[in-house]
């Protein structure tokens, strides 16, 4: 059993920068694959960024460059670095968590956090 928590999510300015974490329980973190997703008002969930156990990334081609997914296994935690912020990035961020990489779909992720609120005014 995997329980995630996020935090890091506020109010920012077009431009700016947020680092959300995730803080998880549970003995085998550091196998686990960490994802992010988001889900803005009236859409659906979407895939942002993932990281495997021996960390290698992968990301949805459209945030490449402005976002950056980080794990440290010794915090239990995982991290997602959003920098030159815009208004279209305004949304709930979700941290999931997986045994194995099942992809970018979010039915596919057993654990999830509560969400955090990003919010990015122009």
């Amino acid at each position: 059993q995997v329980q995630l928590v996020e935090s890091g999510g506020g109010l920012v300015q077009a431009g700016g920068s947020l680092r959300l974490s995730c803080a998880a329980s549970g003995r085998s973190f550091s196998t686990y694959v960490m994802a992010w997703f988001r889900q803005a008002p009236g859409k659906e969930r979407e895939f942002v960024a993932a990281i495997s156990g021996t960390l290698s990334p992968y990301y949805v081609d459209s945030l490449k460059g402005r976002f950056t997914v980080s794990r440290d296994n010794t915090k239990i935690t995982a991290y997602l670095q959003m920098n030159s912020l815009e208004p279209e990035d305004t949304a709930v961020y979700y941290c999931a968590a997986s045994r194995i990489w099942v992809g970018v779909r979010s039915r596919d992720y057993t654990y999830w956090g509560q969400g955090t609120q990003v919010t990015v005014s122009s």
